[in-house]
């Protein structure tokens, strides 16, 4: 009976953990629940942003506050149906650290930040700090990144270009860097006020760099403006750098996902 019970309860396990993960693209509940999780993130993005209308707020609040009631039970319900049916999707020697491992994913923590904000103000915070906290319920659109082959695209192209990217961004710190000190040379002694030191500095060398120029702060001396036009032209390049490197990744991509899909050997359609 023990065993009977044992077997039951891994089946509907795995039932779980298919639905949650989407297992198959023919499996029509595991598909079902994706629309719905998809179309309740996008509802509560909708209603974080009408909910800052004061009009709105005032009029609705109610509603909000119960729609925020329901969607965190249902992300608390979601979050703990993964965890529960996690061992089904990996191999565990132990369950208990391998779902401490498997919740320490940045996907199931991106879900944990989901619904935990609600569940903080009732520890009796600070009302400054639970203001802060609350601010992670955005962190509920990056959840789409699980229902979206595009998101997942750009999530595999982001891994795949690390290195580039990191070094791009290396070599952007230190473009920012000398700029801005050679900027707080040049500049120090006739605007001590707008370029009291370098890291002060740094703010007009990366607005310049990204071509934004707000024009509060704008060099006056002849290097100063040498060493703005050098820095205004480097950054144009440099900037453009992770654009080029993320988009031949996306080309990348799309020709491997491409060349993997099966035809048939006949009329050439995806089978």
């Amino acid at each position: 009976m023990k065993g009977s019970e044992s077997g039951t309860g891994k089946s509907v396990r795995k039932r779980v953990w298919e639905i949650l993960e989407a297992a198959d693209r023919r499996d029509k509940a595991s598909r079902t629940f994706d629309v719905f999780i998809l179309t309740l993130i996008l509802l509560n993005v909708l209603a974080e942003i009408l909910g800052t209308v004061q009009s709105i707020g005032n009029r609705y609040g109610t509603f909000f506050q119960w729609f925020e009631v329901f969607s965190v039970a249902v992300f608390t319900v979601e979050y703990a149906g993964r965890v529960w049916s996690s061992p089904e999707g990996r191999t565990m020697a132990n369950p208990f650290s391998g779902r401490l491992r498997f919740m320490a994913k940045p996907m199931l923590i991106i879900d944990l930040l989901a619904f935990l904000p609600f569940y903080v103000s009732f520890i009796g915070a600070d009302l400054r700090f639970l203001r802060a906290v609350r601010l992670f319920r955005i962190f509920r659109v990056a959840k789409l990144g699980r229902y979206s082959s595009s998101f997942r695209l750009l999530a595999r192209v982001l891994k795949d270009r690390k290195e580039e990217l990191a070094m791009t961004f290396l070599l952007l710190l230190i473009l920012v860097t000398l700029s801005s000190s050679f900027m707080f040379f040049a500049e120090h002694g006739a605007q001590p006020d707008k370029f009291p030191d370098i890291p002060s500095a740094m703010w007009w060398s990366v607005i310049t760099m990204t071509t934004v120029g707000y024009g509060d702060v704008y060099p006056v001396t002849f290097w100063g403006k040498f060493f703005a036009a050098v820095s205004a032209v480097f950054g144009i390049g440099m900037f453009a750098l992770p654009t080029g490197i993320v988009g031949a990744g996306f080309v990348e991509e799309v020709q491997k996902s491409k060349a993997g899909r099966k035809q048939c050997p006949h009329c050439g359609k995806p089978l």
